[in-house]
């Protein structure tokens, strides 16, 4: 018995995607809304069906998305890794291209936190000689 519903986590910035993957025609739900009225953006729409055109499995796939936290373009980056880890887990042999294309890597830029004494993560108090 194979699992009909495959799950992946995918992480960029503050923002977290989980992606759930079923057979069918290729819908993809992000918080409950159709991915283009979700990202409105068609820099964001393209980021994630990167993985789906390096694949050739568009329209193969439903995709119900939950992402939180971060921006536009955060979210984009965490679903197209939440994707991309799903499809590896749909099919193993997937990742060969995915991690060729350096989908299956985490973008682990995330903001640096402000230091005690100071006035941001690395801007200094001015110093007064007198």
């Amino acid at each position: 018995m194979t699992a009909t519903k495959f799950y992946a986590t995918g992480k960029r910035k503050s923002a977290v995607a989980k992606v759930w993957l079923s057979e069918g025609s290729g819908e993809i739900k992000v918080n409950g809304r159709p991915v283009e009225d979700y990202f409105t953006l068609d820099t964001a729409r393209e980021i994630i069906f990167q993985p789906l055109a390096v694949t050739e499995t568009e329209n193969k796939f439903d995709f119900m998305i939950k992402v939180s936290g971060g921006g536009i373009s955060g979210q984009a980056g965490a679903v197209k890794h939440g994707i991309s880890k799903v499809l590896q887990v749909y099919n193993p042999e997937l990742r060969g291209l995915l991690k060729k294309a350096g989908f299956l890597t985490r973008d682990a830029r995330i903001k640096e936190r402000k230091k005690y004494g100071q006035r941001g993560a690395r801007a200094r108090y001015q110093f007064s000689k007198r």
